[in-house]
Parts: structure tokens; C-alpha cells; sequence
């Protein structure tokens, strides 16, 4: 979720003068004054662990949710997942810091040269893996499947935020506006026929909807590209400005976050199976 993680340093990069440390990636060691850099070098792909451990903290707070939704699921933990502000504003906060991370992500890719093959490998993950959601979604709720949630919509706002990452010092009004515009076409649309068509597949994934879907998961376009746009736009800041904020060393505590925020996609899609087969394991056990 995502800001992209990059797990396998370049196969010139594995020749014994490289070394991976917790929280940054890959780093040279000068054991030797002879080039370990081929003819045609690929990017130099550096990790920031600060990234990693950010994202790390919205897989935690995610997996705390989640637990508590299946709790509820099972009935034993009722809660109003859908209106309490306990929850919605939970929820908020969890997407807010996966989106603005992907577009941290995004900026540290553009940054170190990340080509457009390897972009579209790591996007097909993303797609992949939002396909997958929507599969198993629609075998446990028919009824409120997922069709459009947070990978589904991160996997449009990733390719929208390469293709802008140029605008530069304009992704802040434009995120400010990709947020607003969310309130004003719920303000502008009222209820009549423009509201409903709106409301209804294929618009509701723009998000200028007067009613919420009544599905699982729900990352519509706007507001979600603004905070995808002002990640973008703080990581170009910071990368241009302060680029050891990103780059400094982690403390100790971190090295959980950041060993999380590295593996995110892949423990996002397996935490709600293993946490949904605990519960049930319980359930029977206990004869419910």
C-alpha cells in the first residue's frame, strides 16, 4: 500500500561491495578503489527508511482496524463501522498515510531515475493484487463487494502521479482542490438526476458522490489523488531541500515499522486471512 517497496537490489549491485542495512536498502562500502558498475548501469536504487517506517505505522494502525472489524464481524465486539466517527475517522487517518506515502514513493522513483518498465512491473502487483480483493470480496459479500478500494484506486492514482510528477510547486493547490472538489459536488449536486448518475458504477469512482456506495472498501479518485499529489509534492520538497530528513538514521524502535512498511502490499493482502481464520478457528472451538 503504497508507496512502492523495492526488495532486490540490481544484479550489479550483489557483487560483494554492497550491503543492505535495516531501513535504507542498498549503500556502497569503498572496500575497493575498482568499479563494480558495468557498462550499461541501471538506477542506483536507495531505500529511506524514515518512508518505510511511516508507512510501517499505517500497516500497524490497519491491522489494529481491521482486527477490530472482524471482531465485529463475528459478533464479538459489536460496533457502527460505517457511522461512528471513532471508526470513520480511523479509517480516514489509516488511508491518509498509505495515499500520502505512495506519492512520497512516487517522488523518490522519479527522482532516482526509475524507469517506466519497471514502473508498470510494480504497477501490475498493485492491479493484480486489487483484482484479487475484489475476487475474494465478492465471495464472502456478495452484496458489498469491493470494486473499487484502496489498491483499486492507488493503482489509477499511481499512474496519475507519474504522469504529473512534473507539475511541480503545482500539486499543492491542486491537491488542496482534488480534496475541496469531494464537498462541492456534494453541495452543487443535491439530490436530484445529475446527483444519482453520479452516485451510481461506473461515475461513484470519481467520488463526487452524494451518497456512499454500500461496499466494503471505498477510495474513490477525489479526495484521495489530493493526498496522493501533496505526498508527491512534500517528497520533491524534501528531496530538493532536506534530503537527509529522509536519509537519516532510524532508531531502534523503528526497525519493526520499516521491516513492515517494506513488505506492506504483501502483508496487506494476507492479514485479514489470517485474521479472519483466527477468529473462526475460535468460533469453533468455543461451538459458536
Amino acid at each position: 500500500m503504497v508507496c512502492l517497496r523495492w526488495n532486490k537490489a540490481p544484479v550489479w549491485a550483489r557483487s560483494g561491495v554492497v550491503s543492505r542495512s535495516v531501513g535504507y536498502g542498498y549503500g556502497v562500502k569503498n572496500h575497493s578503489t575498482r568499479s563494480a558498475v558495468p557498462a550499461n548501469p541501471q538506477p542506483h536504487i536507495t531505500r529511506f527508511g524514515m518512508v518505510d517506517a511511516l508507512r510501517g505505522v499505517a500497516v500497524l494502525w490497519m491491522t489494529l482496524y481491521h482486527f477490530a472489524y472482524d471482531l465485529s464481524h463475528f459478533a464479538y465486539w459489536p460496533q457502527d463501522f460505517r457511522a461512528d466517527p471513532v471508526w470513520t475517522w480511523q479509517r480516514t487517518a489509516i488511508v491518509s498515510m498509505f495515499l500520502f506515502c505512495a506519492g512520497l514513493g512516487q517522488a523518490i522513483a522519479v527522482h532516482q531515475g526509475q524507469s517506466w518498465q519497471r514502473f508498470w512491473r510494480r504497477w501490475a502487483q498493485v492491479a493484480g493484487c486489487a483484482v484479487l480483493v475484489s475476487v475474494a470480496s465478492y465471495g464472502m459479500f456478495p452484496r458489498s463487494f469491493i470494486y473499487f478500494g484502496v489498491l483499486h484506486g492507488m493503482a489509477v492514482m499511481l499512474i496519475i502521479a507519474r504522469l504529473t510528477a512534473g507539475w511541480g510547486v503545482w500539486l499543492w493547490p491542486l491537491g488542496a482542490l482534488a480534496i475541496a472538489s469531494k464537498f462541492a459536488a456534494q453541495a452543487l449536486l443535491g439530490t436530484g438526476e445529475v446527483a444519482s448518475v453520479f452516485n451510481a458504477i461506473p461515475l461513484n469512482i470519481l467520488g463526487w458522490v452524494t451518497r456512499n456506495p454500500f461496499t466494503e472498501d471505498y477510495v474513490p479518485l477525489f479526495p484521495w489523488l489530493g493526498v496522493v499529489w501533496w505526498g508527491l509534492a512534500a517528497g520533491q520538497w524534501l528531496l530538493r531541500t532536506h534530503p537527509q530528513a529522509l536519509s537519516r538514521p532510524l532508531p531502534r524502535f523503528a526497525a519493526i515499522p520499516a521491516w513492515l512498511g517494506r513488505w506492506s502490499l504483501s502483508w496487506y493482502m494476507l492479514h485479514q486471512p489470517v485474521l479472519m481464520g483466527m477468529l473462526m478457528a475460535v468460533g469453533w472451538v468455543m461451538g459458536r
